[in-house]
């Protein structure tokens, strides 16, 4: 007969091995629980992006524009932080731009332009009670592909709807990025608010970082319709000899039916923008440039300036062929914040 003890240990050793193998099943399907909910959560549909209708955004933007003397100029520290916030973003490093921008006072957040598809990082100043006006301005860049051109607005209001063109060129055509002045050109002291002819001001920190990284800008500025009569539109290279693709430009708005002023060929009425700052930083560089003078008549008409920016439109592809940063292979998928 077997003794009872050994009976009793083998019931012993029968219960462990059932507590033990209970026990690892416990564990494995706890440890399944938890790697599921960590995949589900790696996979959850991002929070939906807000809408921005980018018109609407800039006549509401330039309503609170600061008024005389308001504008700051800033310092070295502060346009460089700006300079690299959005370099990150032109090669792909959106969670890193962050960090300098918001040292430089700005907020950075993913939107969706109304009436398509198209994500865009809108830099933007921070705003509050305790904020105090700067006059800064806006940096708006396309997610949706590689950035290959800019429009750069650096006299809006003062050089009225130039602002609204500017939008309207950008949403027309993607893979831009859209450079915006915060303040009217005599909202400084001096001439310390006319971007276009300082080099100490966070729009030409963002101009230049762009020509640095060998991306094309097209300027729109506007004139009096008696400043170069008979014209309605002045384009030039500024300081600059027009090269091929500056020269190239001009085709498509003479085919959208505007009388175009070549400033390499005519006399443009003082009107070639040659004390262009960031013409002339484009230049050094050997960086494609357009500077785009619009009469009133021109800037005044909402579907006559739709059809100039169709026109800009067209001529975006035409500077922007082998312009523009290489695409980084661990671009970021811009999420929505």
């Amino acid at each position: 007969m077997v003794p009872i003890t050994a009976v009793k240990r083998a019931v012993r050793r029968l219960r462990n091995r059932r507590f033990l193998a209970f026990a690892a099943l416990l564990v494995l399907s706890v440890a399944a629980t938890l790697i599921t909910l960590a995949v589900r959560a790696t996979h959850r549909p991002p929070a939906a992006a807000a809408t921005v209708d980018l018109e609407e955004h800039i006549r509401g933007y330039i309503r609170h524009f600061p008024s005389d003397h308001e504008y700051r100029i800033p310092d070295a520290a502060e346009r460089a932080l700006v300079s690299e916030g959005i370099t990150d973003i032109v090669d792909g490093r959106l969670d890193a731009a962050r960090e300098p921008l918001s040292e430089a006072g700005y907020t950075v957040r993913t939107v969706r332009l109304a009436g398509s598809h198209r994500m865009v990082a809108q830099v933007a100043e921070a705003t509050g009670q305790r904020v105090q006006p700067r006059g800064w301005g806006e940096v708006f860049v396309d997610l949706s592909r590689r950035v290959q051109w800019s429009a750069q607005v650096p006299h809006p209001v003062s050089d009225q709807h130039t602002e609204l063109l500017g939008a309207e060129l950008f949403s027309r055509s993607p893979g831009g990025v859209l450079v915006l002045a915060g303040a009217t050109r005599d909202s400084g002291r001096g001439n310390s608010a006319d971007v276009a002819h300082r080099q100490d001001s966070v729009f030409n920190a963002v101009c230049a970082a762009l020509a640095a990284r060998r991306i094309p800008g097209i300027q729109v500025h506007g004139f009096a319709d008696d400043s170069s009569p008979g014209s309605d539109v002045v384009v030039s290279a500024g300081p600059a000899e027009a090269g091929p693709r500056v020269r190239e430009a001009a085709r498509p708005l003479s085919s959208a039916g505007f009388t175009v002023c070549r400033a390499w060929d005519q006399d443009c009425g003082r009107l070639e923008g040659t004390t262009n700052v960031q013409a002339g930083t484009a230049a050094a560089s050997g960086v494609p440039f357009l500077h785009i003078e619009n009469s009133r008549s021109v800037r005044d008409s909402r579907t006559v300036r739709a059809r100039l920016a169709a026109a800009l439109a067209e001529v975006t592809g035409r500077l922007a062929k082998g312009g523009g940063p290489p695409q980084p292979e661990n671009m970021e998928r811009p999420e929505p914040g």
